[in-house]
């Protein structure tokens, strides 16, 4: 491998866990916002918004505008910040699927093994899982970065910059689509 794509892949990496670790404070930091802001806490959040951008993320900082957001637009960007931290949650928990039956599948499932995946032997259905999980932890990775970037882009919002008009349909249809799938998925367990 060389020495540029393994940089490039470390770099992969890095954004893929600090996106893991943004999208993990979304839905709580969306939830204190909706309570603290009503009683004068505006400022705070927009403040905390900015913060997790810059510090968690690692995103440059912007220009902080003359005029700061009024309570309505850090009420809507809390609410939009719990729907995209609530799509977070599925590949969130996506990746600790993978841990708990991929990588960890016989503490999970101690056997027997007879009708399992690459069984019956233990080490044949613990590969099977392992390998079947890869796939399905890199989408939730990307997934994440995603979410992240969306909601990057939402939170420059609160500092006066333009962004796409698509945005905010973009994060409505995450929600949705997010919705549909954790449905799906509680008919088909």
């Amino acid at each position: 491998m060389s020495a540029t794509a393994t940089v490039h892949r470390n770099q992969i990496i890095h954004r893929a866990g600090r996106s893991l670790a943004y999208c993990a404070t979304l839905v709580p930091v969306a939830l204190f916002t909706l309570v603290a802001t009503p009683v004068g806490g505006a400022d705070a959040a927009v403040a905390r918004w900015r913060s997790l951008r810059t510090g968690l993320l690692g995103a440059p900082p912007t220009a902080v505008p003359g005029r700061r957001p009024g309570t309505l637009a850090v009420l809507g960007h809390a609410l939009l910040s719990l729907l995209l931290g609530l799509v977070a949650l599925l590949p969130i928990g996506v990746e600790v699927l993978m841990v708990l039956r991929g990588v960890l599948y016989r503490v999970v499932d101690p056997g027997p093994y007879d009708h399992s995946w690459g069984g019956p032997s233990r080490a044949g259905a613990w590969l099977a899982h392992f390998l079947i999980g890869l796939p399905m932890a890199a989408g939730g990775l990307a997934a994440l970065i995603g979410i992240a970037a969306v909601h990057q882009r939402l939170t420059r919002r609160l500092d006066g910059e333009r962004g796409p008009a698509r945005l905010l349909p973009a994060t409505l249809l995450m929600a949705v689509a997010g919705a549909v799938f954790f449905v799906a998925w509680l008919h088909q367990i």
